[in-house]
């Protein structure tokens, strides 16, 4: 859902050579300096949210947007599957944020301070070894959370949060959220099935990462992060995606190559675009799947999103 700027409010007072004047946008004779007054003064009018204004989302290859496109609650298919009066409930205790692209959102081992609700960003769960070496055991994006463990009374993984693919989303603090799931049914059934869901992503890549091709594995990857996108692009080079997969740089180099001769991907310079997914998905393994149907078992208003954007 988009913001809109309110037509009934008052139009703020312009300065022109220096000087008060309350004429309307419409009369500017610059165009980009009605945007930049409609963008700076007029108040925002939405239908799903009431706090803080979201702090503006980014584009396919992490450009800034307008405003006008910032998220809102039900962005997030967890939050908008909740029952009116329990999203209700939660709002006030959401926090807009922004997620930079390498950010890490906790570290293995520390204590973490908030849940995350993703709307356009996905955060990687990655294991890190003694000697440095990492693999990715689950994303998650839209459709799910970031630290399962706060409302499950664990606190701390041995897994580090890293954003993946920068964006907005939402964060509670992690006692809050332990309150509402102890308060809440809904809330508690909707994060104990997303848990559910999650597990078995961590579980089949595990699988997937020690019998599949690396091939198959790429194939995997970019289906699961374009899934959790409001587009096919993605922002990501070779050598993140192999730190990712757990596979050496030339092998991810390798399989993109073949994927972008086959015409499945368009890659250039750490930007990738998948252009043909029913051939991506004849490419993948089963892996990919396992882990789409258990998700739209336990969550299936992931797999509606996830239908109406592959038709568009």
């Amino acid at each position: 859902m988009h913001a809109s700027y309110c037509g009934a409010r008052p139009r703020p007072p312009v300065r022109r050579n220096g000087r008060r004047d309350e004429a309307s946008l419409a009369t500017l004779a610059s165009t980009g300096e009605r945007r930049r007054i409609r963008a700076e003064a007029l108040p925002l009018c939405t239908e799903s949210y009431t706090g803080p204004a979201a702090p503006r989302s980014r584009g396919d290859f992490g450009e800034m947007l307008p405003m006008n496109v910032a998220p809102y609650l039900k962005d997030n298919q967890l939050l908008a599957a909740l029952p009116a009066e329990d999203l209700e409930h939660l709002q006030p205790l959401l926090e807009p944020v922004e997620l930079a692209l390498g950010e890490v959102l906790y570290e293995s081992g520390k204590r973490q301070a908030h849940v995350y609700f993703p709307t356009s960003s996905i955060v990687s769960l990655v294991y890190v070894m003694e000697n440095g070496a990492s693999a990715e055991v689950a994303i998650a994006g839209r459709e799910g959370l970031v630290g399962i463990s706060l409302f499950m009374g664990g606190d701390t993984t041995p897994s580090r949060a890293l954003v993946q693919s920068a964006g907005s989303g939402f964060r509670i603090k992690g006692s809050l959220l332990r309150k509402e799931f102890d308060r809440g049914v809904a809330l508690r059934q909707l994060l104990l099935r997303y848990t559910q869901a999650l597990l078995t992503q961590m579980a089949q890549t595990a699988v997937c990462n020690r019998h599949h091709s690396v091939d198959q594995q790429l194939c995997r990857w970019l289906l699961m992060s374009i899934d959790r996108l409001p587009s096919n692009k993605l922002v990501m080079t070779q050598e993140l995606i192999a730190n990712m997969l757990g596979v050496r740089r030339e092998g991810v180099t390798e399989a993109a190559g073949k994927l972008q001769k086959a015409g499945v991907i368009l890659y250039q310079r750490g930007r990738i675009e998948v252009i043909d997914r029913l051939k991506l998905e004849y490419l993948v393994c089963e892996c990919y799947e396992v882990v789409r149907d258990e998700y739209a078992r336990l969550l299936p208003w992931t797999a509606t999103a996830r239908g109406a954007r592959a038709t568009d």
